[in-house]
């Protein structure tokens, strides 16, 4: 809504000279907790003349990632340059005196946006004794223009003042315009670290991530080759013998498990909820990083957010027709309540997280906390979309792929189970398992936590269980991060990280394995 009166402001579109550019104030918050973020205004800041402009939450990512953004009641025009000005004067008394002191003992910082470009500015600094603490209070922007659009901004902060209760400090800014030959196309490359892919920590690890992924999978395919053509040869052999010799000769190897490797899990419902969950993340995932590498997504608020929420909702069938398939084969007879928790399997996990951390934000007055309607947004995604979708997909999979044409008969009464060494214990795979995995991709999480936590001026399911003790060390022994609401953002969203990615890595790990199996069993002539 635009109050009466007063002409709608362009937003991230050409301009005309001296058409209003609005400075929009996003949020505030301690530096080392950066997803910890509060309303600009919450501190006691005070705002320019002009009246306000309302802003809406253009999409659902940004809604879900706290953007909270407030106009600034600065007057900016295109092209005109402002000279320092005071714009507003805070009433300094001891309860917003202390509010900053605060804010500057925790190294708070604030983040703006001009036509969707963001810039970010520190509140204080404190002396070398930490006694005396001073406000900046005068930011002084710089704009490149190319053409009719803004292509580049800075901030600088200057007019440090030492915050003495019942004092009043000016507020005041200035503007000053310069011609840029930075192409509108290529205006946020500056937000990018362009030392990064020169890094040479980052070249490392992308060669020990090539180099790990190629020896497991020499490794893995010469020790099969070498044991399959052995043990093609024995059986080709036993085939030349007549049906008499057959009979009396003994199984061996893994044709002797013949008829139990095809026999359906002990708990079909959910592993089979787990598979189809499984195979939509690895969809996701890669539509996702496609999208990525075509599309921009980096610049503009929450659009990676908002394409991964779609991308989810429209890949259900994917979820629906693996999961489904896998339970018919099995001989599963409750698909409905198989295909509800497949659904809801990774909806569920994910929204019970977010809303506990909601919780917590509501009690911090943190913009991250969720609006109500941003709620019953995503349940009606769930059930709208995603459950119907999913609900297709099951429907397909039971009937095209849902019929066991397993090459072998399963046997009605399951063989005994040898006694395993201490080596093929679960505990113990669990364990040793996910290492090599995980050491191929352990360096670019390293990168990963440092750019997301950081830094934000820019079996098969094994690894997932490494993964959620990575992240415990590095919150351990990396991170400055302290307090509830950051301590549960990052480990709640961490588990669902690490979760999702030991259930995608599972299932495709399941996937694979299952066609090697059904190959080599087919290639075997089995009474």
């Amino acid at each position: 809504m635009k109050p009466v009166g007063q002409a709608e402001p362009v937003l991230h579109s050409r301009y005309k000279d001296k058409e209003e550019v609005v400075l929009w104030m996003n949020t505030v918050g301690p530096y080392h907790n950066r997803q910890e973020t509060y309303k600009y205004f919450s501190l006691p800041f005070c705002a320019g003349s002009k009246k306000t402009i309302s802003h809406y939450h253009e999409t659902l990512g940004e809604a879900l990632q706290g953007v909270e953004l407030e106009f600034s009641g600065l007057d900016i025009k295109f092209k005109d340059e402002v000279m320092q000005t005071t714009y507003c004067e805070i009433d300094l008394d001891k309860a917003k005196r202390d509010a900053f002191v605060y804010a500057i003992k925790n190294h708070y910082w604030y983040q703006m946006y001009i036509d969707d470009l963001p810039i970010w500015g520190i509140v204080g600094e404190a002396d070398e004794n930490g006694e005396d603490h001073y406000l900046w209070t005068y930011k002084k922007l710089e704009i490149g223009f190319n053409g009719n659009r803004i292509v580049d901004v800075n901030l600088t902060s200057e007019g440090k003042v030492r915050l003495i209760p019942n004092t009043r400090i000016g507020m005041s800014y200035s503007v000053k315009w310069k011609r840029s030959d930075v192409k509108f196309e290529d205006r946020f490359d500056k937000y990018l670290d362009p030392s990064f892919f020169q890094h040479r920590i980052h070249w490392f690890s992308i060669f020990n991530s090539f180099m790990m992924v190629i020896f497991l999978v020499g490794l893995v395919s010469m020790i099969l080759m070498r044991t399959l053509r052995k043990d093609y040869a024995r059986y080709s052999k036993e085939e030349e013998m007549d049906d008499m010799d057959r009979d009396l000769g003994d199984e061996y190897g893994w044709k002797q498990v013949h008829g139990d490797v095809f026999r359906p899990s002990s708990h079909p419902l959910i592993f089979s909820s787990l598979i189809g969950s499984g195979c939509q993340i690895f969809s996701v995932s890669l539509i996702v990083i496609i999208v990525a590498m075509v599309e921009d997504l980096y610049t503009e608020r929450g659009s990676m957010l908002s394409t991964a929420i779609f991308v989810y909702a429209a890949t259900s069938p994917v979820n629906g027709y693996f999961g489904g398939s896998l339970y018919a084969k099995q001989g599963g007879r409750r698909w409905i309540k198989q295909m509800f928790i497949g659904a809801f399997m990774i909806p569920a996990m994910v929204c019970g997280t977010a809303f506990f951390i909601n919780f917590i934000a509501i009690y911090y007055h943190a913009s991250r906390a969720i609006p109500f309607g941003t709620m019953v947004a995503v349940c009606c995604i769930c059930f709208f979309v995603i459950l119907p979708l999913n609900l297709v997909g099951t429907i397909l999979g039971r009937n095209l792929s849902g019929q066991p044409n397993f090459p072998c008969r399963v046997n009605a009464v399951p063989r005994p189970i040898p006694e395993k060494k201490w080596f093929m214990e679960p505990a113990v795979i669990v364990c040793l398992g996910g290492i090599l995995p995980f050491g191929s991709i352990f360096i670019e999480m390293y990168v990963l936590h440092l750019h997301v936590f950081l830094d934000y001026r820019c079996g098969c399911g094994f690894p997932g269980l490494r993964s959620c003790s990575y992240v415990s060390c590095f919150f351990l022994w990396c991170f400055r991060m302290y307090g509830l609401f950051q301590t549960s953002f990052y480990f709640g969203y961490m588990a669902v990280f690490s979760t999702a990615l030991g259930i995608m890595c599972g299932a495709v790990g399941y996937m694979g394995t299952s066609a090697f199996v059904r190959k080599i069993y087919t290639n075997v002539k089995i009474d």
